[in-house]
């Protein structure tokens, strides 16, 4: 009998004391969690200092560690820092609309969209119809773990210089206006960007825009003219694509229309959305595009130059700041790439991180994590750390690097 009252006395004390016990254990699990985070932040934080005063850095491998494939939606985003929330009034009043074009590099993809990724935004992903099947398979999961993120409904099999590209845009943009997210800007990126501004200094220079959009470009200097001045046509083979330029000569643009040259990337209102897709004027250009070269640098600015259309700039120029990019052929004015080029366009390495620290643009292009990891992850922790000191709410522990 007694035996039997010491074991329930021993039952009631532990059913008790247990769940202080597990959440003594969790708490101080969190704690060692965090304590790690906090060295490994500032070891990198140290490291990256160091890069930027031209000194030579003790890490060489990634800090800031991503765990997509082991892990869970719910574990994903808090293990991996995930902002679950809008930071500020003004923010949460301003979404944006995110079209994200992929084909390669999940990693660096992530990071990315890691860096903007805000809960009251919208991102639209397509990812080429020629990646590879893990590759698609990977982006669907990790987009899968967040609501307002999605994969385009149509995938185009996209061919460099080819229409192809722009469609890929445009079949987000429909689905983006089809989201019943009240998004205010739609900014178009491709997986190996990486922001230069936070979420709330991006919204405010959207706001100063007034509605106004920024296509970046100028009348085609001559080197330009012959990519809408002859067909050229996409070429898709099993293993390789490319754009083959022909001696037939195009008809003259739609509805007597100046076709001007510029940026691919762009900063556009709802409204003009809306136009792109809708005004006849736009659709003729589209479908006169089809067998040009690099459609997507001239199709955007050549719009938003008509007078009258939602937010165009009829007078605008290069001005707008939304990409750092180094150019092979511009290397007077950036000081050169520390990296390598891909396609006369400088891939970051560590030597240029203090040209992109002081740079002013929204966005920078290109970067390869797996070539060059603290280039990325340097300017992965001093964006999420000026992204938190600007935040009007409570910060979440889980939030920091």
């Amino acid at each position: 009998m007694n035996t039997l009252r010491y074991c329930f006395f021993a039952v009631l004390i532990l059913s008790v004391t247990l769940p202080f016990v597990f959440y003594a254990v969790s708490l101080h699990a969190q704690n060692s969690l965090r304590r790690l985070n906090l060295s490994v932040s500032s070891a990198l934080a140290e490291a990256c200092k160091s890069l930027v005063e031209d000194k030579v850095s003790f890490l060489k491998e990634n800090a800031l560690k991503t765990s997509f494939r082991e892990s869970r939606c719910t574990e994903y985003v808090t293990q991996n820092h995930y902002i679950t929330r809008a930071l500020s009034a003004e923010e949460a009043a301003f979404p944006i609309a995110y079209v994200m074009t992929l084909h390669k590099d999940f990693e660096t993809f992530e990071r990315l969209f890691r860096a903007v990724y805000m809960p009251q935004n919208i991102y639209c992903v397509h990812v080429d119809a020629k990646a590879p099947a893990p590759f698609r398979q990977a982006v669907q999961h990790l987009v899968g773990c967040f609501p307002n993120a999605f994969l385009a409904s149509r995938a185009e099999r996209v061919v460099y210089g080819g229409v192809s590209r722009l469609r890929a845009d445009l079949h987000c943009m429909r689905d983006l206006l089809a989201s019943a997210v009240p998004w205010r800007y739609l900014l178009n990126t491709c997986g190996q960007d990486f922001p230069l501004k936070t979420n709330r200094e991006i919204v405010r220079l959207l706001k100063g825009l007034g509605g106004k959009n920024i296509t970046p470009g100028v009348l085609p200097p001559p080197h330009i003219t012959a990519r809408t001045k002859y067909v050229h046509r996409e070429q898709l083979y099993s293993f390789f694509s490319f754009m083959l330029w022909t001696f037939v000569r195009k008809a003259p643009p739609p509805h007597n229309l100046t076709i001007y040259f510029g940026s691919a990337y762009v900063a556009i209102s709802h409204p003009f959305v809306e136009f792109v897709l809708q005004d006849q004027r736009a659709v003729d250009l589209l479908a006169w595009s089809e067998d040009t070269y690099s459609p997507d640098e001239h199709f955007w600015v050549t719009l938003n130059r008509i007078p009258g259309v939602p937010g165009s700039m009829p007078n605008a120029s290069w001005e707008g700041d939304l990409k750092a990019v180094k150019w092979i052929d511009m290397e007077e004015s950036h000081g050169g790439c520390h990296g390598h080029y891909v396609r006369g366009i400088c891939v970051y390495g560590t030597g240029d991180l203090k040209w992109l620290f002081n740079s002013t643009c929204m966005f920078a292009n290109k970067f390869e994590l797996k070539t060059y990891p603290l280039t990325v992850e340097c300017l992965e922790l001093r964006h999420r750390q000026r992204t938190l000191s600007q935040s009007e709410v409570q910060v979440e522990p889980s939030w920091y690097f």
